[in-house]
C-alpha cells in the first residue's frame, strides 16, 4: 500500500488491442490496490501501445506527461472510407488507386507538417452540448466539431503496398491520427481510413520499456 512519504509510481503499460484506457487503469488499480490511479493520455480501443499509468502522488505528473510529444506507427488503407475513420465502422467499396505514385503519397503527407487546424472525428469522446460526440454519431447524427490547432512534427511514409501504407507520426497533444489518415485520403482524392495504430513514445518514455497488463501482474507475484 502507498505510504505517507511514497512518491507514487509511473507505470509504462503496453495496452492490448480492444482494451479501453480505463480497462487498463481498472486492472492496475485492482492488482495494486492503490485507489489513486489514472492514465496520462487516452488510447482508442483499436490502438495498442504505450499507456502511462500514474499512481499515488505521481498522478500530479499526469498533465505534464499529457502535454509531451507523442509518436505513433501504423497502417492507413487508401481507397475506402469509414464513418469512424478506423475499423470501428464498415469501409465503403474499394476505389481504383492506379493513379497513385509513391512520390505523390509522400508529397501529400508532407503537406501536413507544422501547425495545422484539425477537425476531430465525430466518433470521439469530445462533448457536444453535454453529450459525447460518439454517442450522437452512433445514433446517426452528425455533430459539428470545431477544429483545433495541432502540430505534426513528422509524418513519414515508411512502406507502400497499395492499398495500404505504413507510417510514423510525431505530433503534439490533441492530435487524432484517425483524422490525419482521413485527411490524407481527401488530399489524395481516394479516401482513407486508419487500419492499425500503435503508440510508441510519449516524451522520453518508450513502449520498449512497457509491460502488458499480464506481464505487469507477473511482476507482482514473483517471490522476493
Amino acid at each position: 500500500m502507498e505510504g505517507p512519504e511514497d512518491p507514487g509510481k509511473i507505470l509504462l503499460i503496453d495496452k492490448p488491442l480492444t482494451w479501453t484506457s480505463f480497462d487498463v487503469v481498472k486492472k492496475i488499480r485492482n492488482l495494486t490496490r492503490i485507489k489513486k490511479t489514472g492514465h496520462a493520455g487516452t488510447l482508442d480501443p483499436l490502438a495498442t501501445g504505450l499507456l502511462i499509468v500514474c499512481q499515488g502522488k505521481a498522478t500530479k505528473k499526469i498533465e505534464g506527461i499529457q502535454n509531451a510529444e507523442k509518436e505513433y506507427i501504423g497502417t492507413i488503407h487508401l481507397g475506402a472510407t469509414t464513418a469512424s475513420y478506423d475499423l470501428e465502422s464498415a469501409p465503403t467499396p474499394q476505389q481504383d488507386l492506379s493513379h497513385l505514385t509513391s512520390e505523390l503519397i509522400k508529397e501529400k503527407a508532407s503537406t501536413f507538417l507544422g501547425f495545422i487546424d484539425q477537425i476531430p472525428p465525430i466518433f470521439s469522446a469530445i462533448k457536444v452540448d453535454g453529450k459525447r460526440s460518439y454517442e450522437l454519431a452512433r445514433k446517426g447524427l452528425e455533430p459539428e466539431l470545431k477544429s483545433r490547432k495541432i502540430e505534426i512534427k513528422a509524418f513519414d511514409i515508411t512502406d507502400i503496398h497499395l492499398p495500404e501504407i505504413t507510417f510514423r507520426v510525431a505530433c503534439s497533444k490533441g492530435t487524432y491520427i484517425r483524422s490525419l489518415a482521413h485527411d490524407l485520403g481527401q488530399r489524395l482524392e481516394t479516401g482513407a481510413y486508419l487500419k492499425s495504430l500503435r503508440r510508441t513514445k510519449i516524451g522520453d518514455y518508450s513502449v520498449d520499456d512497457a509491460l502488458t497488463p499480464d506481464a505487469f501482474k507477473d511482476t507482482l507475484t514473483q517471490p522476493v
